[in-house]
């Protein structure tokens, strides 16, 4: 990977851990600049120390609606410019829909969609203003298949795959390209939810991917000529079978 990215600014979303920090890496070492938004302020500050300058942290509870709005003008803030948004907080409820916690669901839709609507939302302004950027949204494999075992989030992917399509036709003509990226199941925090035993089939299996190989999808389509939008991939590991 060369330096790609030189001179541009990203926020990601979620990006302490998981997908969220490997692709906060990748865009490092490609050259851009990267607000990292967590509520981890802990692991924020560590992240700062071991990559540098070029991390901005920003502690925000993006299910907090004022801190949720702050997002762009603290970026604006602190680097002048936004480039690229990558959307990836989320959260996970699985089983059976009977056994869910209907504050769990309402927290999870929260993140999952109206957060991810909200920060496009407040970032579109800037980049139209501009007349280029990059927005990669978060999805999952569960967008595109009505997964049993995982009925709510399954269902808040459906709905933000949606979003992403309808809004990219509508800002194409701004120079701005939108894309998802939709994942089979990621080693992260988002499985512990997972029976321990199905956790364990899938690692025996190989039926799992690394976060850094999502990470190597978002840079794909990061540096396309701009000409060129990757509008959906679905990755999944070889092993996984619907």
């Amino acid at each position: 990977m060369g330096r790609e990215l030189e001179g541009k600014v990203a926020a990601v979303t979620g990006a302490a851990s998981g997908i969220g920090l490997a692709t906060t890496e990748a865009m490092l070492a490609a050259g851009a600049r990267v607000a990292m938004i967590d509520r981890d302020a802990a692991a924020l500050a560590a992240l700062r120390a071991r990559h540098g300058e070029a991390v901005i942290p920003l502690v925000l509870d993006l299910l907090d609606a004022k801190e949720c709005a702050g997002l762009l003008p603290r970026v604006l803030e602190a680097a002048g410019q936004l480039d690229i948004l990558h959307a990836n907080a989320g959260t996970y409820v699985g089983g059976d829909l009977v056994d869910a916690d209907t504050g769990a669901i309402d927290r999870m839709l929260n993140l999952n969609v109206n957060v991810v609507m909200k920060n496009v939302h407040d970032v579109l302004p800037h980049m139209i203003g501009r007349g280029t950027g990059d927005i990669i949204v978060t999805s999952s494999l569960a967008a595109h298949f009505p997964t049993p075992w995982e009925p709510v989030y399954a269902s808040s992917k459906w709905a933000i795959d949606c979003f992403v399509q309808t809004v990219r036709r509508q800002v194409f003509k701004h120079g701005i390209r939108v894309g998802s990226i939709s994942p089979g199941p990621v080693i992260s925090a988002l499985l512990a939810d997972w029976p321990a035993e199905k956790l364990k089939e899938a690692r025996k299996a190989g039926s799992l991917l690394e976060a850094g190989e999502v990470a190597n999808v978002v840079m794909f389509m990061l540096t396309r000529p701009r000409g060129m939008t990757i509008r959906d991939v679905v990755m999944l590991p070889t092993n996984f079978d619907l």
